[in-house]
């Protein structure tokens, strides 16, 4: 599957590779800080972060989700969805942290991201 998922006007959402569900969601514009953002943008960020967020707890049921804005490496306005299950390998530390198991995750994260992909691009965003 592709790296990005969907894009518009304002919003491009793309891929983690990994073994749990995670999402990013960047500014189009490269905007430094969220606070740079109008306010209609902030909304349509809003609008996805929960569209996503609701998306991935309907197919997974996962313990947790996930949701950060970091950009020391990329000084973009961008978010991180991940749907965070006890069993996966980090949990509960952050992705990008301590390596706390060998996961035996089973998610069908392809089936997954090809049904957001196709609501996404049906949705008004």
């Amino acid at each position: 599957m592709e790296k990005i998922l969907y894009q518009n006007k304002l919003l491009r959402v793309e891929i983690e590779p990994f073994e749990i569900p995670w999402l990013k969601i960047f500014t189009i514009e490269p905007y430094k800080e969220f606070s740079q953002c109008d306010y209609p943008l902030k909304l349509e960020i809003l609008k996805l972060l929960d569209f996503i967020e609701k998306e991935m707890i309907a197919y997974f049921n996962p313990d947790k989700i996930n949701i950060a804005s970091f950009g020391n490496y990329l000084p973009q306005v961008h978010f991180h969805i991940q749907a965070r299950f006890k069993n996966d390998s980090f949990f509960p530390e952050p992705t990008w942290g301590k390596i706390m198991r060998q996961s035996d995750l089973k998610l069908n994260l392809e089936e997954f991201y090809t049904q957001l992909k196709f609501k996404l691009e049906r949705e008004i965003f």
